[in-house]
């Protein structure tokens, strides 16, 4: 029998042990009185216990976390570069039946609005805070040094995920990140702004603008996965696969938990990778062109509602061709490419189905906010006038006719092309608006189709709504579906104040006046104006446009009353310059406030990360050790050895047998280098552009044993991808020597990447098989060394860079 303590007692100990009481019992009620405004949420701070023995005391509470009680499942997905006259689902012409059907069951928002372009878009979305305060002005790649173009979000604009998963969900993020800045797309990091270290528990897919999606540069958390390589392999289809796992295995083993689930597929941006099946539905159904399909948008957009009785069709810009002008050629070429991004956007719409259709099969469907956002921009107008078979010709500024663009007609859309689109498809997918992606200043840049579904929670059904509205609105949105506050403090950082407003009273009041009244947009010198009903903008440089129109100061505004023009036709800035002024001013305001200015309209100098003052990982180094297994580094991150003379010198050790696979790579078949083995021949490739493979290979197999390779490329200089000779050296002594005639002057690839040992997305060569290159030997180390580029040889190469673009432009 076990003997009592007895002890004395005393008020002081009564309050003691009443103050315990209170302290065990408290939590159990608090749970729901949780104070959410500062996050994560801090544990109870329990008595330290005065008790021996564990069977004499009561454990408190277990302190857990979970979401607000009837918080809904959240899935946002978003579909990139489509927009507003594309979707069947809102008169386009492509089929999107999902879509549809996503719409006649909840509600067609008709006067949503994104940035006109993928990053802040993006950044926007998942914050609620406009993109500049996100540090995102830009896509990644052209950040610079001021406040709110570093491409850094900081830390005081904590994203949706993470004020989530801090209240209790489950976080994925699933396809596209373009929000982490490409200089920390390393395994050096930093990684605090990759995905699963912005709130997603799960991250698989891509960083970066695009990526092949036969053969994609892929990440799951915070590591690189083997590219897959099997026949029939796509991306969409895989990424839908890996979230419709996710998203069974939390409704599986936490079926009370909601999850959040962000869904943004690499789809319809370039390049244009589709299976043939799909392009085949398409097969003559473009063949009236642009103009026409623009005509024919509007009339079904007025018939479905999303567009006002009465709307007239903007013109077109002038750069773009009546189509009734092209020669026969050109429609053929050009009514393809169309064919092939029709056909990609059907394709995503389907896999996107497959999602829904899981989702029903966990009994999650009705309790699930569905924000289903056609695009992240306007159409993208990037492919130019004629369009192009690798996208990698336009950024290296060679142009493509189209009688060579012709010889890919039938691949097009496969894995031998990185295709994009002429720019007319874009106007004509921005129906009924004028302009495209990248044009802020424009609705034909910013109004992108919303449709959101919430069974449960939304009666109303197949409606349009026309609350005028922005992506920043989705997040205190979802806040309040999920009767959650806006949080004031995270992760220790007190928060800049969510910008956006809650659209949920616009769910069962089609006639609710707008709650969004002022809107800013910018990029890259396109900048305009929303407030209470007007709009105010200015065209400082198209797509194509290589150079801006005029000074910032100099631009011409335009003004519109959308609340009687919904396209944007009847410029208003002559007849009512009082308003016009009141707009600008406005304008001015917004861009002090939200950290736009200054404005930063410089083309070629942002590409460049010194002259822009934005972070370089390899800075002015003209050496670099690699070793084994060094794969996945992405041109950001690895040391430039265009347009300049270098070595890479390799120890290795060679098998019994001889030597097979790759030493070291960058880029891929549409253009990049290898140095590797091919029956034990140490041999170069320069693939220029996939057009023309150049090769320099030793006459015999070295033996088995250590071995020192020297590849040396002596560059003729003169500018930006100039040839040069390269010869290759065993042991010191030159075995071989060769002519490359051409050079990449300004990019490998904006998705693939340099390896150590592997080349591993599609091969630089022929000379080896796609994911099955590795080196049969051991590579000890590879050290790449560069020549310096002197003061008066760097002038000549941006002054040739320039020209290069501008032919571009000209051809264009």
């Amino acid at each position: 029998m076990r003997r009592k303590a007895w002890v004395a007692v005393t008020p002081a100990l009564v309050c003691c042990c009443l103050g315990l009481s209170i302290a065990l019992v408290a939590p159990a009620r608090a749970q729901t009185e949780l104070d959410r405004t500062v996050l994560p949420i801090p544990e109870p701070n329990y008595p330290h216990s005065t008790v021996l023995d564990a069977r004499d005391a009561t454990p408190p509470p277990r302190f857990q976390i979970t979401a607000p009680k009837g918080a809904p499942n959240v899935m946002i997905v978003l579909i990139d570069d489509m927009g507003f006259g594309m979707s069947s689902s809102f008169g386009g012409p492509v089929h999107m039946p999902t879509a549809e059907r996503l719409a006649s069951q909840g509600l067609r928002y008709n006067q949503f609005h994104t940035t006109a372009l993928c990053s802040p878009s993006r950044t926007a979305l998942l914050s609620g805070r406009n993109h500049h305060m996100n540090n995102m002005g830009g896509i990644t790649e052209i950040a610079t040094a001021f406040p709110g173009n570093t491409g850094q979000r900081p830390d005081n604009v904590a994203p949706l995920a993470e004020m989530l998963r801090l209240n209790g969900y489950s976080t994925a993020m699933f396809g596209k990140n373009h929000e982490t800045a490409a200089w920390e797309v390393s395994p050096s990091g930093p990684t605090n702004r990759w995905p699963t270290r912005s709130g997603f528990d799960e991250f698989y897919g891509f960083i970066g603008g695009e990526t092949d999606q036969w053969a994609p540069s892929l990440y799951e958390g915070l590591s690189r996965v083997e590219t897959p390589h099997y026949p029939g392999y796509n991306f969409m289809t895989d990424m839908t696969n890996h979230a419709i796992a996710w998203m069974k295995f939390q409704k599986s083993l936490t079926p009370d938990k909601p999850f959040f689930m962000y869904f943004a597929p690499g789809a319809v941006h370039a390049p244009h990778h589709v299976p043939v099946e799909w392009i085949a539905k398409y097969k003559g159904k473009f063949d009236g062109g642009w103009d026409k399909m623009r005509e024919e948008t509007l009339a079904r957009q007025i018939a479905l509602g999303v567009v006002p009785p009465g709307t007239k069709l903007a013109p077109k810009p002038e750069a773009i061709k009546d189509w009734d002008k092209l020669t026969a050629d050109e429609k053929k070429l050009f009514a393809r490419q169309m064919e092939v991004y029709a056909g990609f956007g059907e394709y995503c719409d389907d896999e996107i189905g497959r999602l829904f259709e899981a989702l029903k099969e966990t009994g999650q469907f009705d309790n699930t906010l569905i924000f289903y956002i056609i695009g992240d921009n306007g159409t993208s107008a990037e492919g130019g006038m004629v369009g192009m078979f690798n996208e990698m010709t336009y950024f290296n500024g060679v142009s493509e006719t189209v009688q060579e663009q012709l010889k890919h007609y039938d691949e097009w859309g496969g894995p031998s092309t990185y295709p994009h689109m002429a720019a007319g498809w874009a106007v004509a997918g921005d129906t009924p608006f004028m302009w495209t992606k990248q044009i802020p200043s424009n609705y034909g840049g910013t109004r992108n189709p919303l449709i959101v579904s919430w069974p449960k929670h939304i009666t109303a059904t197949n409606e349009v709504r026309s609350q005028w509205h922005h992506l920043i609105d989705i997040a205190p949105t979802v806040l309040e579906a999920a009767h959650l506050p806006e949080p004031t403090s995270v992760n220790g950082t007190v928060q800049s104040p969510i910008e956006g407003v809650s659209m949920m009273y616009s769910f069962e009041n089609p006639k609710a006046p707008s709650t969004h009244k002022t809107q800013y947009f910018e990029i890259m010198g396109n900048r305009g104006i929303y407030h209470d009903g007007w709009f105010a903008g200015t065209i400082h440089r198209a797509p194509w446009e290589q150079q801006p129109r005029r000074k910032l100061q100099d631009d011409i505004w335009e003004l519109y009353d959308t609340r009687t023009d919904f396209s944007l036709v009847n410029d208003l800035a002559a007849k009512n310059p009082a308003k016009l002024k009141e707009m600008q001013d406005l304008f001015t305001e917004e861009a002090i406030r939200n950290r736009v200015l200054p404005i930063d309209d410089r083309v070629l100098e942002r590409v460049n990360a010194a002259t822009a003052g934005r972070p370089d990982l390899m800075g002015d180094r003209t050496s670099l050790t690699l070793y084994e297994g060094m794969v996945g580094m992405s041109e950001n991150v690895f040391i430039n050895i265009k347009n300049r003379s270098l070595s890479i010198t390799t120890d290795v050790q060679i098998p019994q047998g001889g030597a097979n696979g790759v030493i070291l790579a960058q880029g891929g078949r549409f253009g990049g280098w290898s140095l590797y083995f091919k029956d034990g021949k140490p041999t170069y490739c320069y693939n220029f552009l996939g057009l023309q493979e150049t090769k320099i290979s030793a006459p015999q197999a070295l033996p088995p044993g250590k071995a020192t390779i020297r590849m040396n490329f002596d560059y003729d200089g003169g500018g930006i991808g100039k040839g040069g000779t390269a010869s290759i050296l065993v042991n010191g002594a030159k075995v071989a020597a060769g002519r490359i005639e051409r050079t990449q002057g300004m990019v490998f690839s904006a998705d693939e990447t340099a390896g150590v040992g592997l080349d591993a997305a599609t091969p630089v060569t022929a000379d080896y098989k796609e994911g099955d290159n590795s080196f049969t030997g051991r590579i000890l180390k590879v050290v790449i060394d560069v020549k310096p580029m002197g003061v008066a040889e760097k002038a000549e190469a941006e002054n040739a860079q320039r020209e290069a673009m501008l032919k571009k432009a000209i051809s264009d």
